[in-house]
């Protein structure tokens, strides 16, 4: 029996199976759809999908650095258990090596991981350990030396939070205390002008509008000239130094900024990158009982 692309889109929609697996499915069963959905279960493929609609906003940050060049790689899966699983740990380290060769994310799903590809590997691991798993993002940082540093370790190069932070210059470790200085501040951005322009008109209006409020609630108003050119600038100036790392003060010493203790240590920081297992991901919350009742239900 010939297989249509019709017959492989409904495989793909009824089970959640890749293009190419679907097929297969098809080829093998001559074309009967239950058969089809049998033979993906049985290869594990059908369990992956059947899991996608999961939230996997748990797992784990790996960060490696080679030569100037370091990456960034988040893994999420549904549980923190997995995220313990030592399987599933080696599965990270795996991808985040095979990261640095990768230009982006996409690139290293397509990147071959022994037999497989990443996504490939990733899919038959779903089947495994048996929860939704997902390769969600890749950072990139180069420079003339590039310091890794993960926050809440469960092994090495393996934890919650992952940092990156590039530097020209010789670097004698100052590199990576500022790399714990970002896991810990988490800085939106290296300096003013890396800043998202919608983020600074949004802290503009928002201080503008807060300034407003409390002088008309003053005994004591000052003129609009006043709030505009003075207390205005004076509040978005604490708000680069607070959120850019150039102008945050220095967790190790607070007396300098970053930007001076880097040019005290004889570098210049050139980039950095920050990333938290499951940052920006809206997980659904359950009570304990209704986790219980879903659980027992199947």
């Amino acid at each position: 029996m010939t297989v249509t692309a019709q017959m492989v889109k409904q495989l793909r929609e009824s089970t959640g199976a890749g293009m190419m697996d679907a097929k297969k499915a098809l080829t093998e069963t001559a074309g009967d759809m239950e058969a089809a959905v049998d033979w993906l279960r049985t290869k594990g493929l059908a369990k992956a999908a059947k899991k996608a609609d999961r939230v996997a906003a748990e797992g784990l940050v790996g960060v490696a650095v080679t030569a100037g060049r370091g990456v960034a790689v988040e893994v999420n899966s549904e549980t923190d258990f997995v995220a313990k699983n030592a399987d599933f740990q080696k599965l990270v380290a795996t991808i985040t090596e095979a990261a640095l060769a990768a230009g982006d994310v996409e690139a290293l799903k397509a990147a071959p991981l022994g037999d497989k590809t990443v996504a490939e590997t990733l899919t038959a691991a779903i089947a495994v350990i048996g929860e939704n798993m997902t390769l969600r993002r890749m950072v990139r940082v180069e420079g003339d030396s590039v310091a890794a540093y993960v926050h809440n370790a469960a092994a090495p190069g393996l934890g919650r939070i992952g940092v990156l932070v590039a530097v020209s210059g010789a670097d004698t470790g100052i590199a990576r205390q500022i790399a714990m200085h970002v896991a810990a501040t988490a800085p939106l951005a290296l300096s003013e002008a890396d800043i998202d322009p919608a983020v600074m008109a949004r802290e503009r209006a928002v201080q503008t509008q807060k300034a407003q409020e409390e002088n008309a609630a003053s005994a004591k108003p000052k003129p609009a000239a006043v709030i505009e050119n003075n207390i205005i600038p004076g509040r978005m100036k604490k708000f680069l130094e607070e959120n850019t790392l150039l102008g945050q003060k220095f967790v190790i010493n607070p007396d300098l900024t970053v930007a001076e203790a880097a040019a005290a240590a004889g570098v210049t920081i050139t980039g950095f990158a920050r990333v938290a297992v499951g940052e920006g991901i809206e997980k659904e919350k359950e009570d304990f009982a209704a986790e219980v009742a879903k659980t027992l239900a199947g």
